[in-house]
């Protein structure tokens, strides 16, 4: 559940933004289809970007990263 005043990361929004090869091939295909689930695996075993990117380009887009506080 996103604060007040703010909203949640969605799916694949950077991805998109930075126009990720392997992303405008996921967007050719139907969510779920074999030919989608076979692009997909790029993503989840070796993802042209870094972290890195990743992490500043959330930072550039105004995203916050949150962690609820431990209750010890």
């Amino acid at each position: 559940m996103p604060l007040k005043g703010y909203r949640e990361y969605r799916r694949r929004e950077y991805c998109n933004a930075v126009q990720c090869p392997v992303q405008m091939m996921l967007n050719k295909h139907k969510e779920g289809s074999e030919e989608y689930e076979n692009i997909r695996n790029i993503c989840k075993t070796n993802c042209i970007h870094t972290t890195y990117e990743f992490h500043h380009w959330l930072i550039e887009n105004g995203f916050e990263i949150i962690k609820k506080e431990d209750r010890r």
